[in-house]
């Protein structure tokens, strides 16, 4: 089981309080001292959340506490919807190249520039980006579309098309596809 890591960050007596019932949370409960030293807590470090006094640039996974008095038990019960909000979040971002995609916006974005997917866009690139070697139609007929093996359609081809289009238009890549001798394929 992966254990959640809970960094507090300058909040000396909640991290004592957080720590002398961490059994009961089931969390990691680490104290840190300044932005430093919580940078390099977290550098190689997953499944985690900061708990702050104040906002840190460029670092994620932030819960900022500004509000006291707190109930223990609404503040347990944040802690763990925040970890499940951040989970979600880590879950549905995928890195393929340059390009980041977003699995709840379906978007696909590369330097701030935004392009709405759709689903069966979202789901070719993904199954595309999978492969090492090129992908022929009929496997994407099979694999993304669900269709029957050597159904006469130009679903795919056309489906491709138009995302490349798309693709060239919104980021100038005419690359992020490539027909291959045996398929399409994404490098």
């Amino acid at each position: 089981m992966n254990l959640k890591n809970l960094i507090v960050c300058n909040l000396k007596q909640l991290y004592n309080i957080l720590d002398e019932i961490s059994l009961n949370l089931n969390l990691n409960i680490i104290h840190v001292n300044n932005e430093n030293s919580l940078k390099n807590k977290i550098e190689n470090m997953s499944n985690y959340l900061i708990i702050t006094d104040r906002k840190y640039q460029n670092i994620d996974y932030q819960f900022i506490l500004d509000f006291f008095p707190i109930n223990i038990f609404k503040f347990t019960e944040k802690i763990n919807t925040e970890f499940l909000k951040f989970q979600f979040n880590k879950q549905s971002n995928i890195k393929i190249n340059d390009y980041d995609i977003d699995l709840n916006a379906r978007e696909i974005i590369k330097k701030n520039v935004k392009l709405k997917l759709t689903e069966k866009e979202i789901n070719t690139i993904i199954y595309l980006s999978k492969s090492t070697e090129p992908v022929g139609i009929n496997d994407l007929q099979k694999k993304v579309w669900s269709y029957q093996f050597n159904t006469e359609t130009h679903t795919v081809e056309t489906h491709i098309y138009r995302l490349r289009k798309k693709m060239l238009k919104v980021f100038n890549d005419n690359l992020f596809i490539t027909s291959e001798k045996n398929g399409y394929q994404i490098k």
